[in-house]
């Protein structure tokens, strides 16, 4: 029997991972991780194995994952060195543990030293230890969430603003929605003939930010315009309506559930064009058709970006 571990179920992007593994895996041969074993009850009520992973504890990780067939890193919820380290923590655990093949959700050209999103640094390195040892892997890089882009939309209608300030210029973004990404994770933790591969998971259409709104507003029947500001400028502003510059910060008061940083730096890639790659793997990983932003915008309630769930 195999054994199969997600970790990060309690996450927006592992639930959806969740109902996806379960229709396609035995539950006997899963476990399910968490930083809390409050928030694995639910899987255990379920008659599946959890335990919890502590990412600051290699020993931890090594018990967890020992032998296990695939293991699959949903990377953290901060950025920077606190990221970094948890992440060598999981590649040497995975190494000390005989993993048969670790899966880890990357992003859209991180393999690219001039990419200039603050992320990047995260995925590339962590990319870069999984791919220098002798572990198999299935690298996923995801193109931008749109459902980060679509609550930030209808942020702007409940407020009664009439514009959105970006930096994105008319650079061109292939939207993926989170649940597709999720998909596409769990195809890969049941996908036996793929290794060592690095796959573009990507929507299947590009977009400039105003080709974006020109949908919403048409959905909706709104009117949002698009305003475009320098990197300086964008920063200015989510200073002054309380957004975090990064995920050591306080959300509570911040009407965005995102760092500025992760957005400028973001916005800035896009209109560089390192998020305007044509090439997915998204179908034939999945066997199905990407969801499109006109969909999401018609169905809007299931494609928000949720609250943030950090882990220590």
């Amino acid at each position: 029997m195999k054994k199969i571990v997600v970790n990060g179920v309690d996450g927006n992007f592992g639930k959806l991972v969740v109902e996806n593994v379960l229709k396609l895996v035995p539950k006997e041969e899963l476990i399910f991780t968490a930083p809390r074993a409050d928030r694995l009850e639910k899987y255990k009520r379920m008659g599946i194995e959890t335990a919890v992973a502590d990412f600051n504890s290699p020993k931890n990780l090594v018990d967890i994952y020992q032998n296990a067939d695939k293991v699959l890193l949903i990377s953290m919820p901060f950025v920077g060195e606190k990221r970094r380290r948890a992440h060598k923590n999981f590649v040497d655990a995975c190494v000390k543990a005989h993993v048969g093949q670790v899966i880890y959700t990357s992003v859209l050209s991180a393999g690219n030293p001039f990419n200039p999103s603050i992320e990047n640094a995260d995925h590339g390195y962590t990319e870069a230890i999984i791919q220098n040892t002798d572990l198999d892997y299935i690298i996923l890089r995801n193109s931008l969430f749109a459902e980060a882009f679509i609550t930030d939309y209808f942020r702007a209608v409940e407020g009664n603003e009439s514009s959105i300030e970006k930096n994105m210029g008319d650079g061109r973004v292939w939207f993926i929605s989170r649940r597709d990404a999720a998909l596409s994770a769990a195809c890969a933790l049941n996908n036996d003939l793929l290794h060592r591969s690095v796959l573009n998971i990507n929507g299947c259409e590009p977009f400039t930010y105003q080709d974006f709104l020109d949908v919403a507003n048409e959905v909706t029947g709104n009117k949002i315009s698009y305003v475009r500001k320098t990197d300086d400028e964008l920063y200015e502003y989510f200073d002054s309506i309380g957004v975090p510059r990064n995920t050591d910060g306080d959300f509570s008061k911040s009407p965005i559930k995102a760092t500025s940083e992760g957005m400028v730096t973001f916005g800035t890639t896009v209109r560089e064009g390192y998020l305007d790659v044509p090439v997915s793997d998204f179908v034939k990983l999945t066997g199905h058709h990407q969801i499109t932003v006109k969909y999401m915008f018609e169905h809007e309630k299931d494609f928000q970006l949720g609250d943030r769930h950090p882990t220590e």
